[in-house]
């Protein structure tokens, strides 16, 4: 249930296409992990499906929510969220990079991918060996240049001087809030309470 809270934010947010994939896959691969623990099913296909789901019911989560935070959170907002919170800046400027680094390279991997179709490299057209050479290969090195040109576009913002940021953003602590994270400790309260100490 806690699983579908971000998936709900997903919703709310008008991400329906993120939303519907994390949803299926989700509920999938615990349908899968159900129907091949209770049946003891052995051989390699029924240990490769119940390790696969295992992984996919313990990180999903934490992915949906990660990808929520990434796609909905400005990076304003952020920085201005962390200093309120007296986060040291090493953390905060590592976190900002990490929160721009995925997005763009997803939009760096279309851009390769639509130039390779132009030029007829694809999986299917039996060119495997090129497609991982010209698509991976632009892929690592554009990886290390967004990095280097992120890091220094938060430097040259002022991330990490001498003197306190100012922000636009103005951010406060509401009421839904403190309710979100009394029912978020609560439940991971009765989670350890019952999974170590049996209560």
């Amino acid at each position: 249930m806690i699983t579908l809270i971000p998936i709900v934010l997903l919703i709310i947010e008008k991400h329906y296409a993120s939303a519907l994939r994390f949803l299926v896959m989700y509920t999938v691969a615990i349908m899968l992990t159900f129907y091949y623990l209770s049946a003891n099913s052995t051989g390699f296909i029924a240990a490769f499906l119940v390790g696969y789901c295992g992984i996919v019911v313990q990180f999903m989560p934490s992915v949906i929510t990660a990808w929520y935070v990434i796609r909905t959170t400005k990076i304003d907002e952020f920085i201005s969220c962390m200093q309120r919170m007296h986060i040291p800046d090493g953390i905060t400027i590592a976190l900002a990079v990490v929160m721009r680094f995925f997005p763009t390279i997803k939009e760096e991997y279309g851009s390769i991918r639509d130039a390779m179709k132009m030029r007829g490299i694809m999986l299917g057209g039996g060119n495997a060996v090129k497609m991982v050479e010209y698509r991976m290969i632009p892929l690592l090195f554009s990886c290390v240049n967004i990095g280097d040109e992120l890091s220094a576009a938060a430097i040259t913002r002022g991330l990490g001087g001498k003197v306190k940021r100012t922000s636009v953003a103005q951010l406060k602590f509401g009421v839904a809030d403190s309710v979100l994270i009394a029912a978020f400790t609560a439940t991971a309260a009765i989670f350890i309470g019952s999974k170590y100490f049996k209560l």
